[in-house]
């Protein structure tokens, strides 16, 4: 029983380990939603996204989820008319990041909830772990 109790602390910590990096990942486009090139013909912040894998954990004999790749996203960025802005081009359109806040934040919500289901699971093995011990004494 024991064993299978820190196998179950071992994938939740592997799955609260991935959604931290997501979550990083999400701040970071939301930081930079924002960001505008200061020099014509730079591109402004792109957009990065997380994908994940299934790793064979050899200690407790399971597949647990890692971090596969954060990469760039290939969305086309915005176009936004700000002929002032040092970065425009001749016919006053400044690019944009392609980041979308909206789903920025629908991510982060699916993130914090996998996170905290996540938390949640450590907590009850350790109250369990913990009702083992004081039944032993």
């Amino acid at each position: 029983m024991a064993d299978d109790l820190f196998s179950s602390l071992k994938l939740s910590a592997a799955g609260m380990k991935a959604q931290g990096t997501r979550l990083r990942v999400i701040s970071e486009n939301l930081a930079n939603a924002d960001s505008l090139p200061t020099e014509p013909g730079k591109n402004p912040y792109r957009r990065k996204h997380i994908t994940f894998k299934n790793v064979m954990n050899r200690d407790i004999g399971m597949p647990v989820i890692k971090v596969d790749k954060i990469q760039p996203d290939k969305g086309e960025f915005q176009r936004k008319f700000e002929p002032n802005h040092p970065a425009a081009d001749a016919q006053g359109y400044v690019l944009a990041p392609n980041v979308n806040s909206l789903v920025e934040m629908m991510d982060m919500r699916e993130a914090s909830r996998s996170y905290e289901a996540n938390l949640s699971a450590i907590r009850t093995a350790r109250t369990m772990m913990q009702g083992t011990i004081d039944i032993l004494r």
